[in-house]
């Protein structure tokens, strides 16, 4: 088991490396998430590189994603599930368009976390809204 900003972080890294291509927004928007939201008060920020490179570990292991989501599930208290979907949500907006590959693993979060159906596309579509250009 991780801690909740760890299972956060790796939540977060999955939807980024959905696609194969990690931008540099997307690794923007991680550290933008780890050094600006409430939860990740108390979150040493200098430990994020080292935490990334544990969630690559981690994934690249036979089943690796089936495993990265059970651990999340069991690492994130219930009140923490929809702000994982919602910063999930935020690093797939955060490119402009998102890839199959990124909606599938959004797809499996909403599943494996348990939020409701009309919770997900609310957070959704609040994420588009937030990362909307002209």
């Amino acid at each position: 088991m991780i801690d909740h900003h760890a299972a956060l972080i790796q939540t977060m890294f999955l939807v980024s490396a959905a696609d194969a291509d990690m931008t540099d927004a997307e690794l923007g928007i991680i550290g933008e998430v780890v050094s600006f939201l409430p939860v990740f008060r108390g979150y040493d920020n200098s430990k994020l590189g080292a935490t990334l490179e544990e969630c690559a570990k981690f994934l690249g292991q036979d089943d690796g994603l089936e495993l990265a989501l059970k651990q999340i599930r069991e690492s994130l208290p219930p009140k923490l599930r929809e702000t994982a979907y919602a910063i999930a949500c935020d690093v797939v907006a955060v490119d402009g368009e998102a890839t199959q590959e990124e909606l599938r693993i959004l797809e499996l979060l909403r599943h494996r976390l348990g939020i409701d159906r009309l919770v997900a596309a609310g957070i959704e579509r609040g994420a588009r809204a937030r990362f909307m250009t002209i």
